[in-house]
């Protein structure tokens, strides 16, 4: 059994830095369904948020020096069951295959040609009838990030970005030559 946990009416607000060519459609998850992410496979949908907008700004950056362009976000988020690895993984609870969530998934999909274990753990959530994982930040020490699989289906009243007057709708990339 996969130790879970839902994150209620409004218990706390979620945040995110959407890169331009998502900005229009902040709840797809399409971003991370072009090359894959730490726990989901390419072509997966899956909305990586944040609990605290310092943690979403260094998991948008990753290792990169400089911050690259992007709209940050505020998402309500109530009534999501979630995989929770908030406190870290505990061997009592888990199953020994999630010893390995904080592996580096780049290094084993690009560097080995191997699917990360993590991609497995996304299995057992979907399977178990979950809607995603909450775990520890690698890009912030003491930061901690969810991710919400299908976000693109989910109603408003489980998912929703806060965009007073639709700006984000209004965002169009300009594709010039």
């Amino acid at each position: 059994m996969i130790p879970s946990t839902s994150i209620g009416p409004l218990d706390h607000p979620c945040y995110r830095v959407i890169a331009p060519a998502y900005a229009g459609t902040p709840l797809s998850g399409m971003g991370a369904a072009s090359k894959g992410g730490r726990f989901n496979r390419p072509g997966q949908e899956a909305l990586y948020l944040s609990m605290d907008d310092a943690t979403a700004l260094a998991e948008y950056k990753q290792d990169n020096p400089w911050l690259q362009p992007g709209t940050i976000c505020t998402f309500f988020v109530n009534g999501i069951n979630l995989a929770d690895l908030s406190a870290g993984y505990d061997p009592t609870r888990w199953p020994p295959l999630w010893a390995d969530f904080t592996i580096d998934w780049r290094t084993e999909w690009f560097g080995k040609g191997v699917e990360p274990p993590t991609w497995f753990m996304a299995d057992d959530v979907v399977a178990a009838g979950l809607d995603g994982i909450i775990f520890p930040s690698q890009a912030l020490a003491g930061g901690t990030n969810l991710v919400i699989f299908a976000s693109s289906t989910r109603p408003a009243n489980e998912l929703r970005v806060y965009d007073p007057g639709n700006k984000l709708g209004a965002i169009r990339i300009n594709t010039r030559p």
